[in-house]
């Protein structure tokens, strides 16, 4: 029992933690993948996977505001991707594998580690079928000439083969992203959206105009969630979070918009650091992140 579970609740409690298992047939999976190496601002992005599972207890699988339960919906655990000390480049095949295992499912979701993840499950996915949709607050278009890092996964996609106009991105931030990778975003017809414009449009709005693009173009699409996309007075949990950035209730109402998405064939969580953790803040903001994408899911 948890400070959140009364004790006049304590036997009826379920809680999403209590979704999770060994379930062949569920047609969600749940892989870990904590990846830590090669990352531009040194951090412990490699703990997330532990600290997200470790909260779910807390949270319930029945949504007051709307009605959704959970309670039927089955998880398979499939564990965490071996990643210790290895590198995005080494890395890369192992958590590629661990996607694609899960291809028969409606939905993975891959719990990094940091941002260089984000290649591999692209990949997991099918390439060649597959659109990118990023919520970030940056481009994460730096060269790759001096190796992969959590700041490249979608230079390294372009350079993969992955056509532009095949990549939305969203919630890029102000003086928090080189002229050149503008740039480069535009030269290759990648569709950019700013924290500005989520704002003014609602961030929930923004990406549903994105998501009827993509999948207009692609049979699946891959979403990455690098949650330093969130305005940082309320996540200060990722070294990239900016003040400004998107508010955490536009985060959650935009992931429940692409858990609903049937063409969304897995997404991953990025750029959580628990170090940074203030109180439990991190761990219960990227908990109700599953509980929202879970949400949206079950309505498909």
């Amino acid at each position: 029992m948890t400070q959140d579970t009364p004790k006049s609740d304590a036997l009826s409690w379920t809680s999403i933690a209590d979704l999770l298992g060994n379930h062949v047939d569920a047609p969600v999976a749940l892989i870990g993948a904590p990846l830590g190496e090669r990352s531009l601002t040194p951090g412990r992005c490699d703990l997330a996977p532990k600290a997200l599972r470790a909260v779910l207890p807390r949270f319930s699988v029945y949504d007051v505001e709307t009605g959704v339960d959970l309670s039927d919906l089955r998880i398979h655990e499939a564990g965490d991707v071996p990643l210790k000390a290895l590198s995005p480049a080494d890395g890369f095949g192992p958590v590629r594998d661990a996607v694609a295992g899960q291809a028969h499912r409606a939905l993975t979701i891959l719990l990094g580690g940091n941002n260089a993840v984000t290649r591999p499950g692209v990949h997991g996915i099918g390439l060649a079928r597959a659109g990118l949709l990023t919520l970030d607050a940056h481009f994460d278009l730096r060269d790759t000439d001096q190796g992969l890092t959590n700041g490249n996964p979608v230079q390294a996609l372009l350079e993969d083969g992955l056509d532009g106009a095949r990549i939305s991105q969203i919630g890029l931030a102000p003086f928090a992203n080189t002229r050149r990778a503008h740039d480069k975003a535009r030269a290759a017809g990648i569709s950019v959206r700013t924290a500005r414009e989520c704002r003014e449009q609602g961030t929930a709005v923004v990406v549903a105009q994105e998501l009827a693009r993509l999948a207009a173009l692609v049979e699946v699409i891959f979403v990455d969630f690098d949650i330093d996309v969130i305005d940082r007075s309320q996540w200060p949990t990722s070294p990239g979070a900016r003040p400004g950035g998107i508010s955490v209730h536009d985060f959650f109402d935009a992931t429940r918009v692409i858990g609903a998405h049937p063409k969304v064939k897995a997404v991953d969580l990025t750029e959580y650091d628990p170090s940074l953790e203030i109180g439990d803040l991190g761990s219960l903001t990227a908990g109700r992140w599953l509980c929202e994408l879970l949400a949206g899911f079950a309505s498909r």
